[in-house]
């Protein structure tokens, strides 16, 4: 009888298993070189529980691909023994492009590593039909790029409202412009070459949370956003719960009891035709506060002394906390972080919020880390919290 051979070949799931350890060290290397450089080698090993031999590694690795670079002051440790030399982000050689495409206009920017904003554009809409806008998003980056030389763009995040399908790419559904099923992925990377990462807004925006702003280290997170679009996000130390083909934290339609506005689904009363932007400016057009569709126009008129202005916006900000309120009930958050006009430019506006969603719950209530940035910014999150968590697939000789 013949001898069976035996392979020497080793299995290949203990390969795919030392591939996502590496990738995940990798991630935890430079997010807490992100968080605390510069800092020492010993430092990041302490922190995030990786051998020195490890860290070193993977530091020398990610220098290697233009993430990282040593500090150019040594240290000493208690002022003796030989110097550390810390390691950074190293911000001048890369940036990431974002895309933010609102019901009125698309914010196309670029960023650096630190999610600080080094351009941005405006681009109002003539039309809303996705190829339009999505070739005048291409054009408005390329504008950009020539404006910001001398950097290499590692990609492009979009993000936007709706029902958005994070791993295809593609909105499934906007209500506001329209759109069903379009591969913005597909469609932006043949305009732009560049690798594209989509995802829905306020998921981008709990990235940038956790990456950048203050509810970094937060054990979970849920933010809301309301604009035209409300919609929500929730994230529990690092992982934004996405649910199948990305479908959660779609809040538009949840029930505001005593609404009065109709929706377009043909109830009254749904959450996003109560606290939408344009609920806002119809009610301070109504009121003789401005005569336009933009929100601004409202804040502008509050700081200036309109009490009626005021009034619109603290009622919203009042809604949105008791909007909040059941999400709490459910999710539990440990921080909550709500991106809207009102609580982002008034302090009354954020009182009436917390009071809304109430002193006995325990979360921490915020307005966005990015008041002057916040559209710019999470487009561009998209992109940079692909780089944070695979930094080797998602480095510049990936692309």
């Amino acid at each position: 009888m013949p001898r069976t051979a035996v392979s020497t070949l080793a299995s290949p799931v203990p390969r795919a298993a030392d591939s996502d350890r590496r990738r995940t060290s990798a991630s935890a290397v430079l997010r807490s070189v992100l968080e605390h450089g510069p800092v020492a080698r010993s430092t990041v090993a302490r922190l995030t529980g990786l051998s020195p031999a490890s860290v070193t590694e993977h530091c020398a690795r990610l220098a290697e691909l233009g993430l990282l670079r040593e500090s150019a002051a040594p240290r000493r440790s208690n002022g003796v023994g030989r110097p550390h030399v810390p390691v950074d982000l190293d911000d001048t050689r890369f940036l990431v492009a974002g895309v933010h495409v609102a019901v009125p206009y698309t914010t196309v920017a670029l960023l650096d590593l630190r999610g600080r904003v080094l351009a941005r554009r405006e681009l109002k809409h003539g039309r809303t039909d996705p190829g339009r806008v999505l070739a005048r998003a291409a054009e408005g980056l390329a504008g950009l790029f020539a404006a910001v030389p001398g950097r290499r763009p590692l990609g492009v995040g979009v993000a936007l409202g709706g029902w958005v399908d994070r791993e295809t790419g593609t909105v499934v559904e906007h209500e506001l412009l329209g759109w069903r099923e379009v591969p913005v992925r597909e469609l932006l990377g043949a305009r732009t070459g560049l690798p594209v990462h989509v995802d829905g807004h306020a998921r981008a925006l709990v990235n940038a949370e956790r990456l950048f702003g203050r509810a970094r280290g937060s054990g979970s997170v849920l933010h809301l956003f309301v604009g035209n679009v409300v919609d929500a996000a929730f994230a529990t130390h690092d992982e934004v719960h996405h649910g199948p083909r990305s479908a959660a934290g779609t809040i538009a339609h949840l029930p505001v009891p005593g609404g009065t506005e109709p929706c377009p689904c043909g109830r009254t009363g749904c959450l996003q035709a109560e606290l939408s932007e344009r609920t806002l400016c119809r009610r301070a057009r109504a009121a003789g506060v401005t005569d336009s569709a933009d929100p601004m126009r409202v804040v502008a008129a509050a700081a200036d002394g309109d009490p009626v202005a005021r009034r619109l916006l603290t009622d919203r900000a009042r809604a949105t906390g008791r909007a909040a309120g059941p999400l709490l009930d459910v999710l539990n958050p440990e921080t909550v972080v709500v991106t809207e006009v009102g609580v982002i430019h008034f302090e009354d506006c954020l009182d009436a919020l917390r009071e809304a969603v109430g002193a006995g719950r325990s979360a921490t209530v915020l307005p966005t880390s990015f008041p002057e940035s916040v559209l710019a910014l999470a487009g561009g999150s998209v992109a940079l919290d692909v780089l944070f968590r695979d930094p080797l697939g998602a480095s510049p000789e990936a692309i």
